[in-house]
């Protein structure tokens, strides 16, 4: 779907490039873009007026300069909040982005999406696939989350491509949830672990389940994920990713 394969290794920026700048910011996404990833992973919860916001956590309290949960608080109110000084006082003035500004943003590029459903309840799905649908995005995302019960609702009612994780790390979750999934996100630690042999590449591979991998932000854990065998990684700094998989003839871009 992706172009992705074992001699064209992808990468995704977390929550836009969430080492170097503050997360899930226009500032982290077009720093992201211009350093070439191939992807953007970043978080939807859903505001008190039904806007889906760009954020990971349920509250505003570590990444802005407010309080409260995203779910008590207007868009208007959300906008209002520095999503940037916190991370650094060069990002003072950053706000919190709704959907719609960040994909309108990406209809500009060629990125791709994961698109991770931080809010559970299926209206934040429900939102999601439109805004995705009406900005004419198919094709070039996918949905995440941690939760079972959210995947199994995305993938039955409306057939997009799911990106779950090894089932011990998803709430509520069973192996029939591999049955939704497109691919699955790893874990540096759970790479090679003998405790973990339900999350190596061909636990995944029989079941036609992509590998992804999450998160090597120097060079000895990104050896340790093209070891293990995936085909995309996020990362938080994507440059040593990029460089190693340039100079190993890895990646294509």
């Amino acid at each position: 779907m992706f172009g992705q394969t074992a001699n064209n290794i992808l990468v995704a920026g977390h929550r836009g490039m969430a080492a170097l700048f503050p997360e899930n910011t226009m500032a982290g996404f077009a720093a992201a873009h211009k350093a070439g990833v191939d992807m953007i992973e970043t978080d939807l919860n859903v505001s008190n007026d039904g806007a889906l916001i760009v954020i990971h956590d349920r509250t505003v309290d570590r990444t802005a300069d407010g309080a409260g949960e995203v779910r008590s608080l207007a868009l208007s109110e959300l906008k209002k909040l520095d999503a940037g000084a916190k991370f650094g006082p060069q990002f003072a003035g950053e706000r919190i982005v709704s959907f719609d500004e960040f994909l309108e943003f990406v209809k500009t590029t060629d990125l791709t999406l994961n698109v991770e459903i931080k809010d559970y309840a299926p209206e934040c799905t429900d939102k999601a696939v439109k805004a995705l649908r009406d900005a004419r995005l198919d094709g070039r995302y996918v949905l995440a989350c941690f939760g079972a019960k959210a995947v199994e609702y995305a993938h039955t009612v409306y057939g997009v491509p799911i990106q779950g994780f090894p089932a011990r790390f998803m709430q509520s979750a069973d192996d029939g949830v591999y049955a939704h999934l497109y691919s699955v996100g790893v874990p540096l630690g759970a790479l090679n672990g003998a405790e973990y042999p339900d999350c190596r590449k061909g636990f995944f591979e029989k079941r036609g389940i992509d590998y992804w991998t999450y998160c090597p932000d120097c060079e000895a854990d990104v050896i340790k994920c093209v070891q293990a065998g995936t085909t995309l990684m996020t990362c938080n700094d994507p440059f040593p990713a990029m460089k190693y998989l340039k100079e190993n003839k890895l990646r294509k871009r």
